[in-house]
């Protein structure tokens, strides 16, 4: 830990971090639910032993949790917090007790109300976008016809090692064309290592070079490192103009779809070995980065709650049984099939996904430790 940062912050940086997206991605299962008449049972923020609540009258009980690690809906019907149905008595269930059950709902209403968890992260995430960009407007290059050009080097470039030459204009890398800086770094950034076909354009000639990214591990006044491509060069400068509420929200899409593709990058090289797993993070290192961005301003810790919201609906749409994206899996299954797979296997696979969550964060919490200042890393 930062022993700039005075330790109290990361002890509420975590909660105030995770409480409220938490609370909003469950709200939406719950609203949803609700609105197609399924009955909750429990609203829990975290997991564990209850630490107070309450029963509302519609015999909601609204609780907070000792594990501040998530929360639930449990809707009637449901076996457990993972809304893992009761296998024999779905089809025994009688009038009374199919009525407000979530596993009686219509498909495309337990597909809705589902979705709506990641949908309200996602909402979340474009709401922060848009308002930053609606009110300090958006990046734009001061002369738009230099974006792409090489104006000068950095003391270590890989570009000017392969032979560009500052006045260059970058027109394609890999055959993706360039138009501007932003498409240079989108094509760089988490490429770290990867040698690329560079097309410029210089003194009206087309040259094709091929450039080796060069392989960084930047490290910020924390200690935290991340490992980057960067060829080592500088374009022309950035200022901001205004943008309005409808064009703030494009860009916040926009912006929201490029860290998304982020992240699958990031999962596939991991997946392939081009990066290494100690990049992932767990809930230590959550909290870590909660604390940090708490002492930066408000600014910065509703920026990392943006992207915090993201990977949580990133995470449970994965097609992995007992989160989100298992359960679309498995109502896709029944569209095709006409008819819901055996409750048999449907336990199965539930179990088996909630196995596997449970030793992913056991492992990602590993991770973590090792991180830690005292472990020499």
């Amino acid at each position: 830990m930062d022993g700039s940062i005075p330790f109290w912050m990361y002890i509420v940086g975590f909660p105030l971090l995770l409480g409220p997206l938490v609370t909003l991605h469950e709200l939406g299962h719950y609203l949803v639910g609700r609105m197609f008449g399924v009955k909750a049972e429990a609203f829990s923020v975290g997991f564990g032993k209850e630490l107070f609540g309450y029963t509302d009258k519609r015999g909601t009980r609204w609780k907070l949790s000792a594990l501040p690690l998530g929360g639930y809906v449990q809707f009637k019907g449901d076996m457990d917090p993972a809304s893992i149905p009761h296998p024999d008595e779905i089809e025994k269930a009688s009038a009374e007790e199919c009525d407000g059950s979530f596993h009686h709902a219509s498909l495309w209403k337990r597909a809705l109300i589902v979705f709506a968890g990641p949908a309200a992260n996602i909402l979340i995430t474009l709401a922060i976008f848009a308002s930053f960009f609606a009110l300090y407007g958006k990046p734009v290059a001061a002369d738009p016809a230099e974006t792409n050009v090489i104006q000068r080097f950095a003391e270590q470039s890989a570009a000017r090692d392969a032979g560009l030459e500052e006045g260059d204009r970058i027109i394609a890398i890999d055959g993706e064309q360039v138009v501007e800086f932003q498409d240079i770094q989108e094509n760089v950034l988490m490429y770290p290592g990867k040698t690329v076909q560079i097309d410029v354009e210089r003194d009206g000639d087309r040259l094709s070079l091929p450039v080796t990214i060069a392989d960084i591990t930047e490290t910020d006044r924390h200690g935290n490192e991340q490992r980057i491509g960067r060829l080592g060069f500088y374009s022309g400068d950035m200022t901001f103009q205004p943008a309005g509420i409808a064009e703030s929200v494009g860009l916040a899409v926009t912006q929201t779809g490029k860290l998304v593709d982020m992240m699958v990058t990031g999962i596939k090289q991991i997946i392939v070995g081009d990066r290494s797993v100690k990049e992932l993070g767990g809930p230590v290192t959550i909290g870590k980065f909660a604390g940090e961005q708490l002492n930066a301003g408000p600014l910065a810790f509703i920026n990392f709650a943006a992207l915090i919201s993201l990977n949580l609906a990133f995470i449970n749409l994965l097609p992995i049984p007992a989160l989100d994206g298992g359960h679309l899996a498995f109502y896709a299954a029944e569209a095709v099939r006409r008819k819901p797979l055996g409750p048999k296997s449907t336990e199965v696979a539930y179990r088996a996904g909630v196995a596997l969550v449970l030793a992913l964060m056991v492992f990602v919490t590993f991770i973590d430790i090792a991180k830690l200042p005292f472990f020499g890393n």
